[in-house]
């Protein structure tokens, strides 16, 4: 790929990215003033001045505007850009830092909410789950192609697991913590994870 069509996609990731955290946001909004059960998805189609069909080009569910990562694609974009002199998991925690130094204060405002209301409603956290164990194959993928293995080697996908269950810990923490420096929280877990977690 050239240097030309790579910065090409990364804008048009990057405007997707920013028009989903758009409607992200007018939906928390929405549930936070009348429930989650209680908001339709042509509220928050109203609410963000696009039409519902629109929405659902973004989103396949109400549930997903709460549980989709809408940094995926940065994520491959930044992994692929990383040294290959650096280990997997050190090429993992640069491309995370990396996605995150791209977000905007109102997106991890996004961010903190999503997982307050992820930690509240019972339906939105299984769907989590799912979308966590979607991100851990596609974690799986990007590090086996980095390395000339196969997806289901068991040491990629043990990697790949044990950087959503840091995610998740992480998740969980900061929910609890909103105060706190997400970004800066990930990296002194996965450094911890690299370093083999001593205790």
């Amino acid at each position: 790929m050239s240097a030309d069509n790579h910065k090409t996609i990364g804008l048009r990731e990057r405007k997707k990215a920013k028009t989903m955290a758009a409607v992200q946001m007018h939906a928390l909004r929405l549930f936070k003033e009348f429930g989650y059960y209680e908001t339709t998805v042509e509220q928050i189609a109203e609410a963000a001045e696009i039409s519902p069909s629109t929405f659902f080009r973004y989103f396949a569910t109400k549930e997903d505007v709460v549980t989709t990562d809408n940094y995926d694609p940065l994520l491959i974009s930044a992994f692929e850009d990383q040294p290959t002199d650096l280990n997997p998991l050190q090429a993992i925690r640069n491309a995370m830092k990396s996605a995150m130094a791209q977000m905007s204060d109102d997106e991890f405002t996004t961010m903190n909410e999503r997982n307050q209301l992820i930690m509240t409603v019972p339906a939105l956290r299984a769907a989590s789950l799912n979308n966590m164990a979607q991100t851990m194959e596609m974690l799986a993928k990007i590090i086996a192609e980095r390395m000339d293995h196969t997806q289901d080697d068991l040491a990629i996908r043990t990697l790949a697991g044990a950087v959503m269950g840091v995610n998740m810990s992480v998740m969980l923490y900061y929910a609890e913590h909103p105060e706190a420096d997400f970004a800066k929280l990930l990296d002194e877990s996965l450094t911890l994870l690299e370093k083999g977690l001593p205790l």
